[in-house]
């Protein structure tokens, strides 16, 4: 049975992590939101399980997974449950928490690149908030961009079972999600991020590792690969670059 996948269909957003792993991993899976209505697909079926029709366990955003009777919201729990079961995730437990932790500090980064263009109202536009973006984004680049990246970094050199991963001697869904963050930053802070990724040989390695996966060279080319754009997370503004 295919996995059912619900996310926006217009954006990359938090989605786009789970797409990574279920592409790199060729599962079987159904972007429901980017369906047809006529089949009972498209953004209503997304919308109609946060309704809560037919489920108990109501999701409060996209992205989630429903996998026959299961259903499983947020980036990070969605990977987790995942992760085993399409091969992207240690067998053992230390490994399956370790990965978890990763990506959950993934989580950490991609909220703080949300906050750099939307630091005081998420309803309100970038131009209505400006002058505090600026502030925000020059900590953000100053600050916690290198913190987060040189602690990936840490991990893969102290990660001696396999050169370019995060955990272990073989892919998992942390490495795909670490590639999603590095061309994430790449587009929303081109200058900050070449800067950083200069002082970081293990983080580009293991970058250019995942863009060269076949499953993952094959996706990235592809009309399903989302471009980047100012509706996502990543969102390209020149004042908040430098």
């Amino acid at each position: 049975m295919a996995y059912e996948f619900f996310y926006w269909p217009g954006i990359q957003g938090r989605g786009e992590f789970v797409r990574l792993a279920l592409e790199d991993a060729g599962a079987t899976y159904v972007d429901v939101a980017r369906g047809l209505e006529r089949d009972g697909l498209g953004v209503p079926a997304m919308l109609a399980l946060m309704r809560g029709e037919n489920t108990s366990h109501i999701p409060f955003a996209p992205p989630f997974l429903r996998d026959g009777k299961v259903i499983v919201s947020h980036t990070a729990a969605i990977l987790l449950y995942l992760g085993g079961r399409i091969g992207l995730a240690p067998s053992h437990e230390d490994g399956r928490l370790w990965t978890h932790q990763i990506q959950l500090t993934i989580t950490d980064v991609i909220k703080e690149v949300y906050n750099s263009h939307h630091p005081i109202d998420e309803d309100k536009w970038f131009h209505e908030q400006k002058n505090e973006a600026i502030a925000r984004a020059a900590i953000f680049r100053r600050d916690r961009m290198p913190k987060f990246l040189s602690w990936f970094e840490h991990i893969l050199e102290a990660n001696s079972a396999g050169p370019n991963h995060l955990v272990g001697s073989f892919v998992t869904y942390a490495d795909l999600s670490l590639f999603q963050l590095v061309e994430g930053l790449s587009f929303a802070f081109p200058l900050a991020s070449e800067r950083e990724l200069a002082k970081l040989p293990r983080v580009t390695a293991l970058h250019k590792a995942m863009a060269d996966r076949p499953r993952m060279k094959a996706y990235l080319a592809s009309e399903r690969r989302v471009p980047f754009k100012e509706t996502g997370i990543f969102r390209r503004y020149p004042e908040l670059d430098g």
